[in-house]
């Protein structure tokens, strides 16, 4: 059965391979741009991601909040950690970004129960 996560994924691959090929000078600087902000420097990756979080949300960007956490938790990011960083999106948000809050908590709960098998 595939959830909505697996569309978002398999969506996300395909559209981005379109774009990859699309001889544009500024969609190109601007995907490189876009990459490199999340490498290692004064802040780690690891920040940058969790502030890559708290971004999409206030921005109530769900495919961004997705892609954010599949990251964070890739990272490393416990769930208390996540809950803590969707608090401040909803302080700095406000109540409009309620609905955002529960797409990133079930995106949590999918990608833990699909990671289930392999945390022992």
């Amino acid at each position: 059965m595939s959830t909505k996560l697996d569309e978002f994924r398999k969506y996300r691959t395909k559209m981005n391979d379109r774009i990859g090929q699309i001889d544009h000078l500024g969609i190109k600087r601007f995907l490189n741009l876009d990459g490199a902000a999340y490498k290692e420097g004064t802040l780690d990756s690891k920040t940058k991601e969790l502030l890559g979080v708290v971004a999409s949300a206030v921005l109530r960007c769900n495919d961004c909040i997705d892609y954010h956490l599949i990251q964070c938790l890739d990272a490393g990011w416990k769930d208390e950690e996540l809950y803590d960083a969707l608090n401040v999106a909803l302080i700095v948000g406000g109540s409009i970004f309620i609905p955002h809050l529960r797409h990133a908590v079930e995106t949590i709960d999918t990608l833990r129960a699909e990671r289930k098998p392999l945390e022992v």
